[in-house]
């Protein structure tokens, strides 16, 4: 419950970013989705299975400033409407209303009181 399942690697040169840890992890690349949007394979999932990574053009959630760091998605076992709601009883800003990707989970993000972008996704399946 609550474990971080997705990061994501926001980039202005997406080649560079990819040949970078290509070379550096081994890590692979697979186009999914959108253009400029690739799934990162980062290797065996023993013991546990490992978060689901993405390479992506940086970019800005509801007005928050660039992202710069690895972007985290955390699981959860709820609706992210009341996750919204906690999020905002304890002093966090939601930064974009529930967002519905077919066939993944409802997805929302938001900033916590530190400031820090966070996404919250209630995945349809464990499998993803």
């Amino acid at each position: 419950m609550a474990n971080v399942r997705h990061f994501a690697i926001n980039a202005d040169d997406l080649p560079r970013a990819r040949r970078f840890y290509e070379r550096v992890f081994g890590w692979t690349f697979e186009p999914w989705g959108p253009p400029g949007f690739f799934q990162i394979v980062t290797g065996d999932a023993a013991p546990g299975p490992a978060p689901i990574g993405a390479l992506q053009q940086r970019r800005e959630i509801g007005g928050a400033p660039r992202m710069t760091g690895f972007e985290c998605t955390i699981a959860v076992d709820r609706d992210v409407d009341a996750v919204a709601a906690d999020v905002i009883a304890l002093g966090g800003k939601v930064l974009m209303e529930k967002a519905t990707i077919p066939g993944v989970g409802d997805l929302i993000w938001f900033a916590d009181p530190e400031g820090n972008v966070v996404g919250a996704m209630r995945y349809v399946s464990d499998d993803l």
